[in-house]
């Protein structure tokens, strides 16, 4: 069963769930956007994807790029889900799984954390 639910509604569960971000955490995030679109073309079941340098690739000769993007599929979330409270729990599990990789955590150790 598919979650119906507005693009502006799933846009502010992002922003609730970046919030959830320990204050320490979300300063030292760098040059990054989080968007959300409907889905990824090349894999459209992927709920979310982290595309960027990692701050813990990052040399000094880092510099005068764009910014790192987090991309959160709304359409492929709202697929597995079964009710809101399941899309706030997905959301938030997909936006930390993200940002991780924004620090530089692997899959394994996030899934290990249980950001899986």
């Amino acid at each position: 069963m598919t979650v119906e639910m507005s693009q502006q509604r799933f846009e502010e569960l992002v922003g609730d769930a970046l919030d959830l971000i320990p204050p320490d955490f979300a300063a030292a995030m760098s040059n990054v956007v989080m968007l959300v679109e409907d889905r990824n073309e090349e894999n459209p079941t992927i709920l979310g994807l982290y595309h960027g340098i990692a701050l813990t690739e990052r040399t000094s000769s880092y510099g005068g790029v764009l910014p790192d993007r987090i991309t959160i599929y709304r359409l492929a979330i709202l697929d597995i889900c079964d009710t809101e409270d399941d899309v706030v729990e997905e959301i938030a599990i997909t936006v930390v799984h993200e940002v991780g990789h924004h620090f530089g955590i692997d899959d394994d150790k996030l899934h290990e954390l249980g950001w899986g």
